[in-house]
């Protein structure tokens, strides 16, 4: 027992000194720690380390994609749900399946539907490994675009790789496969959905915010083992769940009790997220032990590059495309400018709104009573919003550099390694010579995709130079914000007897309010509304530390 809490603060020193001196080196933390557990793991005095698959996909998975979840704006990834809905479905099942008749090519003897297994194991990225991306200076709509793919597409995978794995058994239908795809997707979101509600509602009501930060701890293993028990998938309702709470929390919770969980949240996933890129790397001497030696690790190894080169040739041809029909839906955004606007000046004047339907044909909403009534307030913020979508579609256009991109961080990581470690034993054939050299050729894929192309990514974005953030653009932007707020705290007058601390305390609330409508109608930039946001509510947890009720 000594020894192994000696490891793991062991392991917790390695993980703090490779994020304190991987800015330093402008290398990668995660780069680190995996050349280090590779290192480490083929010394002679170091023992096999075995990590059970359940403990990644369940134990460490669900609070990482959580935590993700919940700092990413639900307004980017509604705008961006059919770029992330293309590369999280589409690209893992065309991936899965061409990658198949790749091995059985590759791997004498190998079965289809082996095949398509492995396939699936390698197309999914990983959330974890694309947080390298966060510190490449990309645009902020890359950056959502990357993080909503690596937050949906575990699901798409782990459904292939569980049909698969019957198939290759017994006949397995499509029609099958396509409910189990929709029940993990569907079922999930609803029981990440219910969860978050349940527990941000909780929370609202517990005043202690450790007692707080606690309860938050629970959510993601709430969402996801129900979710899993059900035949849903636990990483999409662990997802679903922290979208939820990051949009509800600043209306529902204290300044104070979000403040604490963004710290103590963002310790547990430093921790987390360097044990899992650390015992990806520590395995490697078990894995090459239980294929037979470094002889296998070389075949493995080639067969893994090839299938790497294969991966992004494939992510390059959907890309390629997708980015054609985000720029023509850019276009029809901007054509369609002008009719929205003259929607808002109708409603504006009180006259009989007019939608243009297509084929020429029209609507008419009559402001007044009648069988076509409608809530002018809630059409008006529906106008706003998607003005506010033209603008972030036209504003922030996607090239072939933004492409080269969006191909090159599409990294495989410890999800890779752990999917394939679900393989079950003996479901290959006597002895498991095959399921080892999957799980080898796994690792080698993620392995050798975390160092070259993690390895070089900062350098890519350098070369290429792709559009990012202007940040006078941002800067003016958080000008208006500021000013919005201040006109909404100045519109809030001191009542009779009302103490100064008590009256602020309301302007700041005025201000909150302000800005999370604003958000929710997507009028503004989230990273600059979030910065204000943190703003606000440093200004609350000053104030409400005053001593006294005047403060």
């Amino acid at each position: 027992m000594e020894l192994a809490i000696a490891v793991a603060a062991l392991g917790m020193l390695v993980v703090a000194g490779a994020a304190a001196v991987g800015p330093r080196l402008r290398i990668p933390a995660p780069l680190i720690l995996v050349v280090l557990g590779i290192v480490v793991s083929l010394l002679p005095f170091v023992g096999v380390v075995r990590v059970a698959p359940e403990l990644v996909l369940v134990g460490i998975l669900p609070p990482l994609l959580y935590s993700a979840s919940v700092s990413l704006p639900a307004m980017d990834l509604r705008r961006e749900l059919g770029a992330v809905s293309v590369l999280s479905v589409v690209l893992v099942v065309v991936s899965s399946l061409l990658l198949g008749w790749l091995f059985t090519l590759l791997i004498p003897g190998l079965d289809y539907a082996w095949g398509v297994a492995l396939g699936a194991v390698i197309s999914p990225t990983d959330a974890v490994a694309t947080s390298i991306v966060k510190q490449s200076g990309v645009s902020h709509r890359v950056t959502a675009i990357l993080e909503g793919e690596s937050l949906l597409n575990d699901a798409s995978a782990l459904v292939i790789l569980r049909a698969a794995i019957a198939g290759a058994a017994a006949a397995v239908s499509v029609w099958n496969v396509l409910g189990q795809f929709l029940w993990a997707v569907a079922g999930a979101i609803v029981i990440g959905v219910v969860v978050g509600r349940l527990t941000t509602r909780l929370r609202a009501r517990v005043t202690d915010p450790t007692v707080n930060t606690v309860i938050s701890f629970t959510v993601p293993f709430l969402a996801s083992l129900p979710a899993e028990r059900l035949g849903a998938s636990g990483l999409v309702a662990a997802v679903a769940a922290g979208v939820v709470v990051g949009r509800r929390a600043p209306r529902s919770l204290s300044p104070q009790h979000r403040r604490n969980d963004e710290d103590n949240w963002a310790t547990v996933s430093l921790v987390l997220e360097g044990a899992i890129f650390l015992l990806m790397g520590l395995q490697i001497a078990g894995i090459l032990s239980a294929a037979g030696g470094p002889q296998a690790g070389v075949t493995a190894l080639g067969i893994a590059v090839v299938a790497l080169v294969a991966v992004v040739l494939i992510r390059t041809a959907l890309v390629a495309p997708l980015l054609g029909l985000l720029a023509r839906r850019a276009r029809r955004g901007s054509g369609s400018r002008g009719r929205v606007e003259e929607m808002q000046r109708q409603l504006e004047a009180g006259e009989p709104v007019v939608v243009q339907l297509p084929r020429g044909r029209e609507r008419r909403f009559d402001q007044s009573r009648g069988r076509r009534a409608f809530d002018p307030k809630r059409f008006q913020n529906r106008l706003t919003q998607v003005l506010a979508d033209i603008d972030y579609l036209t504003s922030s256009r996607l090239g072939p550099k933004e492409g080269v991109v969006i191909v090159w961080a599409g990294m495989r990581g410890a999800v890779t390694v752990a999917a394939a470690q679900t393989i079950p034993e003996g479901s290959t054939g006597p002895g498991d010579e095959l399921r080892t050299l999957l799980i080898l050729i796994a690792f080698g894929v993620a392995a050798v995709s975390l160092l070259v192309q993690g390895g070089t990514l900062s350098l890519l974005i350098r070369l290429l130079n792709p559009a990012a953030d202007d940040p006078d653009e941002l800067a003016e932007e958080r000008g208006k914000v500021l000013r919005m707020v201040q006109d909404a705290a100045d519109a809030v007058p001191q009542a009779a007897g009302e103490s100064r601390k008590a009256h602020m305390l309301r302007r700041l609330q005025a201000s909150r309010d302000a800005l999370l409508d604003a958000r929710d109608l997507g009028v503004y930039d989230s990273a600059v509304l979030g910065h204000v946001l943190a703003t606000l509510d440093s200004g609350q947890i000053t104030l409400e530390m005053q001593g006294g009720p005047d403060g």
